[in-house]
């Protein structure tokens, strides 16, 4: 799945956010959930994977950082960017036909720090 090209210690700011995103979606299918969707796109914001665990639908915000200075991987996410998810959340409800208050779902949040090859994982179910 990487390629020494992918993986470089020149990547763009894209390429990580790219990789990291792989990274998380593989690791959350390793954990029994099932992709739905990547990078579903709204005017209000962006949701990175759309996941199901059974019948709940998970949105995943993915943060990688190389390392914690700064606060890491999960303080980057203010709440600024916490509403635009849920109102992101809303719409993907809205335009899959599913009722917003009978759906089970929630908002995770998959923090990456570390080498980007092998990171480790944070994973904060409901975090928001």
């Amino acid at each position: 799945m990487w390629n020494k090209s992918s993986t470089g210690s020149n990547n763009t700011s894209n390429d990580k956010g790219r990789i990291s995103e792989l990274f998380a979606e593989k690791y959350l299918i390793e954990q029994g959930l099932t992709l739905v969707a990547r990078n579903f796109h709204s005017r209000q914001g962006e949701v990175d994977l759309i996941m199901r665990e059974g019948n709940t639908y998970v949105f995943v915000e993915v943060k990688y950082r190389k390392n914690n200075s700064f606060g890491g991987a999960i303080s980057a996410i203010p709440h600024s960017k916490q509403t635009k998810i849920k109102h992101c959340v809303t719409f993907y409800l809205h335009q899959a036909g599913l009722n917003e208050y009978n759906t089970a779902c929630r908002v995770d949040v998959i923090a990456l720090v570390g080498d980007i090859k092998q990171p480790k994982v944070t994973w904060l179910k409901n975090a928001f």
